[in-house]
């Protein structure tokens, strides 16, 4: 992903808010489809992920982007902003 991409995909998401929260289970089967489903509705999702320590949310962020088969376009405290390209994407529900 090159910096332009970064850059504006970051400016589309300073507006959205969280549709995924990953707790104290971490990445689970039924946390990877829910993310699946909404990359898929989407592309662009804001995820908050729980934890106490910066390196344990980072492992998590990157085990569940490394799942869904996307893209880490920024990590903020405990939010995470993942993209995943649907080139079949619905304009109504595209980010």
């Amino acid at each position: 992903m090159d910096t332009k991409l970064r850059k504006r995909l970051r400016q589309i998401a300073h507006h959205l808010d969280p549709v995924v929260t990953v707790g104290d289970h971490g990445v689970t089967d039924n946390l990877a489809i829910e993310v699946n489903r909404a990359l898929a509705d989407h592309e662009l999702i804001k995820v908050r992920v729980s934890g106490s320590s910066r390196e344990s949310r980072a492992r998590v962020a990157e085990a569940l982007a490394a799942r869904c088969d996307a893209d880490i376009v920024q990590k903020i405290g405990k939010i995470v902003i993942l993209y995943r390209q649907n080139p079949n994407a619905n304009e109504k529900l595209s980010n």
